[in-house]
């Protein structure tokens, strides 16, 4: 059924979706290294890696508006074909 949406088969907020993802993977990297200092006893990391720590959320929260416009299509597209009564 997804291949029937559109041409190319992709839907609005798909490309969302995979950024917010790599944005997520990013930022879960960053937060893991921001944390290795605590169990081996090193210098903390400067102010920049915590920063990019931050994208965890940010990716999260621009996946989850993917999301919402990837569903807002579909209900869309179902309103459309759905027969009037």
């Amino acid at each position: 059924m997804r291949s029937e949406t559109t041409a190319s088969g992709a839907l609005p907020g798909d490309g969302l979706i995979r950024v917010g993802a790599v944005l997520f993977i990013i930022g879960a990297i960053a937060t893991l290294v921001t944390v290795a200092p605590l169990f081996l006893g090193t210098e903390p990391f400067p102010t920049a890696v915590y920063l990019v720590a931050m994208l965890m959320g940010v990716g999260f929260l621009v996946a989850a508006a993917g999301v919402l416009r990837s569903i807002a299509a579909q209900r869309r597209q179902a309103r459309e074909t759905a027969p009037s009564a």
